[in-house]
Order: structure tokens, then C-alpha cells, then sequence
């Protein structure tokens, strides 16, 4: 029997790149739970970075997985066309409202690299404006209108070309109003445009309507509006990549519909089939009708395995899952704001539905990443999983699958109080002396 553990095996065969940020090496998974080799219980609210949006493993998921498995694996949409991917298409556009279409890939970077191509072949335009603070993957194309870690870039320049970073608002690092931290980060836009690139040469903005990587920020409405204004003035596609946001996570099945404004094209992954590779470019009827033949493709994309998976997901969350994350959610900031009472380190709770964040400053009022990384470090050997997030890492990040009970909430939330409080007493000074 090996002794080794899967941390250990892993280390012979596979690079640093492929770092974990745990060293579990996890076997089983149900619902809220995970389970190591050791057998032990974990209460997962990081659901696979957004993926397990209805819970590891579920059961109707999974069937429908199983049931297409007997009919059809893989038929590639580059030769021919078969039910699930037709009908999840048809599901998608139905969603947005009708007057989309919709082409599927694998992973949410590739659907990000589909969309710049999309954008900049239909408007023969060069610019793209991304945000900084902003993660849209690791492809060489999404690594490129990404701004939340110059790590992600380093020794890959350079990068696709014009590409150009506005403000995105953080009124909380600005010390500005949230009306003065949207005149900024407009300033920011307009000042691209007065002095690195015209708006007539400008494809695309691309934004995610609420920043996930760069440490769950949710920006003010009024932000979206201008976006959309200044798009549409100019003539330039706004672009929502949502591979994080989308299918139930904010409480909406996207986070577009909390600010009640379209994209033009929109990029999903993630929770999109709970763990089964696919992703989808949704844009526009006039914008996908100009993509013409041989634009773009792709092996795998919509594999029918996926489609069906996604299909019993979009079910499910239609079903009262977007309900449940809207309702837990107010739930759980709540608890977190009781929480916050006793550890005034936490200077912020924000996020929508249950995609959630608090910040940590320390006592000079700086971004505290090493409280964050204890936390998360000891609520993990408690039995709870946590992510961090952020430019500084000074962000934990709550994003339990939609199926979460409030048991479920205050269990992790004592996890996190018993957590804070060894933190502050052994390791760091207590607060107020």
C-alpha cells in the first residue's frame, strides 16, 4: 500500500506551476463536504474556486451526466450538431432574453480569448480596455487584460498589444465618496482616450461585474450605467466576463441582472455545469452573425457530457437554489457583520448573494494579508475550507454552493470566530492591547 501521501506523489510528477494551495489530497466529495485520504471532513466554501455551484456530486447532476454517457461522449461541434448542445444554446438565450446566440468552449479563459477575437474581428478595431485589478485567466490572450498580479505576466512579454487598464471603483482604498470614486475611475477611461487611444479604435471594454480575483469588490451602479453609456456612445462592445459571477452565485443567475443592463458579450464558465469542463460565449444576434465561418473552433467545446450536466444545473438552480443563495446569502452577511463587532480588524463586508468578501486592515489602517493567511490556515486544520483573495491577499472569500443551510453558515462561522481569536491571542497582538 502506498504510504506516501497524494501531496507527496505529486511532488515527483508535477511542477511548482501546478501548486495547490492546500496540500489535501481529497478522495470524496458530497454536497458541503469534501473528504481526505485520511478520511477526515472538510465544509468546503470555496466550491472548487465557484465551480460546485450546487453542491459536490449532485445527485441529479450527475444522472443526467450518466444518461448522456450512454447515448453520446463526444461528437465535436466542428462536424455535427446533437440535442444537449442545441438545447443548453436555446436555455442560454432564453436567459438573456432572446436575441443572443451563444458558441461553447472549455474553460473560462477560453471563452475569454473567444470573446476578444469576437469583438475585435466584428468591429475591425485593435483596443481592448480591461480594469485594473482585474483576472480574466492564464491564457496568453486573458493573462494580457489581466491586472491583478504583475506574477501572472512576468516573462511573458509581451503580451497581445493594445491593450489599455482603467480604473475600476474601490472606494475604500480611494477615501473617496462612491459618487467621487465613479467620477475617478471615469476620468481614468476618458483619459485612455484622450491620450493612448481614440474610442473609435477601441473594440472592447471588458469588466466583471464584480471583481473577483482583485478581492470581491461590487461596484456602484452608476459605474455600470456609465460603462454601458460610454460603449454605446463610441460604438465599442461591453464585454461582462462573468465566468465567476454567472449561473446562481450573486442570487441572480447572472450578475448583470442586479444592475439591469445587458453586455453586448458575455463569457461563463465555472458554475456552468458544476464541475464538468465547459464554458460559452453569449452575445448579441447581429454581433454572433458576423462571426463567420472558420472565425473561430475548437475540438471539445460544448462536449455533450458537459451540456447535459449544465442542463440538470440550470434546473436546479431555477429550481430555488438562486432563491436559497439570495436568501443565505443576506444570512450569512449578517452573522458577518455580527462577527465584525468583535474583530474591527475586518474594516469590510460586501459581495452579492453568496459570493462574499471581508477585508482586514491592520492597526496603521494597511491591507493585513497575514491575518487572512492565518485564518484561512486555521480553519482549514479545523475542518473548514477558505480562499483568500485580493492584490493583497488580505481578502477571505466566501463562495459556498448554493444548496448551503444555515447550520451549514453558523458552523463555519464559529470555525472563523474560534479562528480570528487564536489568531489575535498566540500568534499576532490582541486588538485594543
Amino acid at each position: 500500500m502506498e504510504s506516501r501521501s497524494l501531496y507527496e506523489r505529486a511532488l515527483s510528477v508535477i511542477p511548482p506551476v501546478g501548486k495547490r494551495i492546500t496540500e489535501l489530497g481529497i478522495v470524496k466529495a458530497e454536497g458541503m463536504y469534501l473528504y481526505d485520504e485520511n478520511r477526515k471532513k472538510y465544509l468546503d466554501f470555496g466550491s472548487g474556486i465557484g465551480v460546485t455551484n450546487v453542491g459536490h456530486n449532485h445527485p441529479y447532476v450527475n444522472d443526467m451526466a450518466k444518461k448522456q454517457i450512454d447515448s453520446l461522449v463526444h461528437g465535436c461541434h466542428n462536424i455535427v450538431y446533437y440535442p444537449v448542445y442545441v438545447e443548453l444554446a436555446e436555455k442560454l438565450v432564453e436567459l438573456m432574453g432572446g436575441d443572443y446566440k451563444v458558441y461553447f468552449s472549455n474553460s473560462g479563459a477560453e471563452a475569454v480569448e473567444g470573446v476578444i477575437k469576437l469583438a475585435k474581428r466584428v468591429t475591425k478595431r485593435p483596443g481592448i480596455i480591461s480594469f485594473k485589478r482585474s483576472f480574466h485567466g492564464r491564457t496568453m490572450g486573458a493573462t494580457s487584460i489581466t491586472a491583478s498580479s504583475s506574477h501572472y505576466r512576468k516573462n511573458y512579454e509581451g503580451l497581445l498589444p493594445s491593450v489599455y487598464y482603467a480604473e475600476y471603483p474601490y472606494a475604500l482604498r480611494s477615501g473617496l465618496t462612491e459618487a467621487e470614486e465613479v467620477k475617478r475611475c471615469v476620468k481614468s477611461l476618458e483619459d485612455i482616450f484622450s491620450y493612448l487611444i481614440a474610442p473609435d479604435q477601441v473594440a472592447a471594454i471588458i469588466l466583471e461585474p464584480i471583481q473577483g480575483e482583485g478581492g470581491y469588490i461590487v461596484p456602484p451602479m452608476e459605474f455600470i450605467k456609465e460603462m454601458r453609456a460610454i460603449c454605446d456612445k463610441h460604438g465599442i462592445m461591453l464585454i461582462f466576463d462573468e465566468v465567476q459571477t454567472g449561473f446562481g452565485r450573486t442570487g441572480k443567475m447572472f450578475a448583470w441582472e442586479h444592475y439591469g443592463i445587458k453586455p453586448d458579450i458575455l463569457s461563463v464558465a465555472k458554475g456552468i455545469a458544476n464541475g464538468f469542463p465547459l464554458s460559452a460565449m453569449i452575445a448579441k444576434k447581429e454581433i454572433m452573425d458576423q462571426w463567420e465561418e472558420g472565425a473561430h473552433g475548437g475540438t471539445y467545446g460544448g462536449n455533450p457530457v458537459s451540456c447535459a450536466a449544465a442542463l440538470a444545473v440550470i434546473e436546479l438552480l431555477e429550481g430555488g437554489l438562486i432563491s436559497n443563495a439570495a436568501i443565505m446569502g443576506d444570512y450569512f452577511i449578517d452573522k458577518l457583520t455580527e462577527l465584525q463587532t468583535e474583530f474591527p480588524s475586518i474594516v469590510d463586508i460586501r459581495g452579492k448573494g453568496l459570493m462574499i468578501g471581508i477585508e482586514f486592515f491592520d492597526e496603521k489602517g494597511e491591507p493585513d494579508k497575514k491575518i487572512a493567511s492565518i485564518v484561512q490556515k486555521i480553519a482549514l486544520d479545523k475542518g473548514l475550507l477558505l480562499l483568500v483573495c485580493g492584490v493583497d491577499k488580505n481578502v477571505i472569500r466566501f463562495i459556498p454552493p448554493t444548496i448551503v443551510k444555515k447550520e451549514e453558515i453558523d458552523e463555519a462561522i464559529s470555525i472563523i470566530r474560534t479562528s480570528l481569536e487564536e489568531a489575535y491571542s498566540s500568534i499576532l497582538p490582541k486588538i485594543g492591547g
